[in-house]
């Protein structure tokens, strides 16, 4: 299996470099996206999210101008998942705040006796797909969780805190009450 190149190989400026899709093809750039690695984007208790029984929000902010590519973030996403399952089941939920839109480009180049004979250097440097990254501007939420009581609480952070080796950047764990209103049959009741 070919190894991924290092990030370092790749800009870290946040300006997008052209990588075109589009439904025409004569105005796509890059005429076949790579697959994304991301298999889900919510996991846990979606409706006791929506509907508010959660009062804590536990948040895992960027605190970097980065890439970072979908594999890390799926690495990260089974962690947390199997994690929050084992020792919290049924009581959490949890979410992906970015996407990977942003196309990765590689011009493969040979090495050793006789490549110079059989490629054209630079000439046509466009580059071949070779994976997906989200760029994530700093203060942007990289994951959500939210949990109800103390211990759900410590065991969220703890995972995130096992998680931080995985993704590229500084990150920094923010912990949030959820304000709760009163549903709106109390509030026609009192009013």
């Amino acid at each position: 299996m070919v190894s991924l190149r290092k990030a370092g190989a790749y800009s870290k400026k946040y300006a997008r470099p052209n990588t075109r899709t589009s439904k025409k093809r004569a105005k796509a750039f890059i005429k076949a996206s790579p697959p994304n690695k991301i298999v889900k984007f919510n996991m846990g208790k979606r409706d006791k999210y929506d509907m508010g029984n959660f009062d804590i929000e536990i948040r895992l902010l960027c605190l970097q101008t980065i890439q970072i590519r979908d594999s890390a973030i799926e690495a990260a996403r089974q962690y947390l998942t199997r994690r929050l399952e084992k020792e919290a089941p049924g009581n959490f939920y949890f979410e992906i705040r970015i996407y990977p839109h942003h196309i990765l480009r590689e011009n493969k180049m040979l090495t050793g006796a006789g490549a110079d004979r059989m490629q054209s250097g630079m000439k046509h440097s466009f580059g071949k797909t070779s994976g997906r990254v989200a760029m994530v501007k700093p203060g942007k939420d990289i994951f959500l969780i939210a949990v109800s009581g103390d211990k759900n609480l410590r065991i969220a952070k703890a995972a995130l805190q096992a998680i931080k080796s995985k993704l590229p950047c500084k990150t920094q764990i923010v912990v949030e009450k959820i304000k709760t209103s009163p549903p709106k049959e109390l509030e026609e009741i009192t009013a």
